[in-house]
């Protein structure tokens, strides 16, 4: 099993992952040959303050305020975290909207918060826009994967 489907399995719960667009970085960037290769960019699973340090050094952003800036809206993100859809992508041109960052995150079944908590893990992931939108979008991790 790889880093990734053990992440989304909810096997790394003190890891965090991110996906970064072939678009956002040249290929000479590190983040670029450090991960798993997905369609359209790469992945990487990492220990949770090394991942926090390595998003904030590559796109300039706090990891946990563009976190708590991007769960004020819900979009879709990709099951695997290899990009998602933007909510705004209906109001501009197709060329503006592709993902360039995903942040995610998972966190333990929690039967006392209720809700979504109670019933497993789940995975938070939060996706950067080119167009500037930043959204959300959380979902119980799949053990099968």
């Amino acid at each position: 099993m790889d880093d990734l489907t053990a992440f989304l399995a909810g096997d790394r719960l003190d890891d965090v992952a991110i996906y970064v667009a072939d678009s956002f970085f040249d290929g000479d960037h590190p983040l670029s040959t450090a991960g798993i290769d997905v369609d359209g960019g790469v992945v990487l699973v990492v220990p949770g303050e090394t991942g926090r340090e390595a998003f904030a050094d590559s796109t300039g952003l706090d990891p946990m305020a563009f976190a708590k800036q991007a769960m004020d809206r819900t979009g879709e993100i990709d099951d695997r975290l290899a990009g998602g859809a933007c909510p705004d992508g209906e109001e501009a041109p197709a060329d503006d909207h592709h993902i360039e960052f995903v942040f995610a995150f998972a966190e333990a079944e929690n039967q006392e918060v209720g809700g979504l908590y109670a019933e497993g893990d789940v995975i938070h992931a939060y996706a950067h826009c080119a167009c500037g939108t930043d959204f959300s979008q959380k979902w119980l991790v799949d053990s099968d994967n």
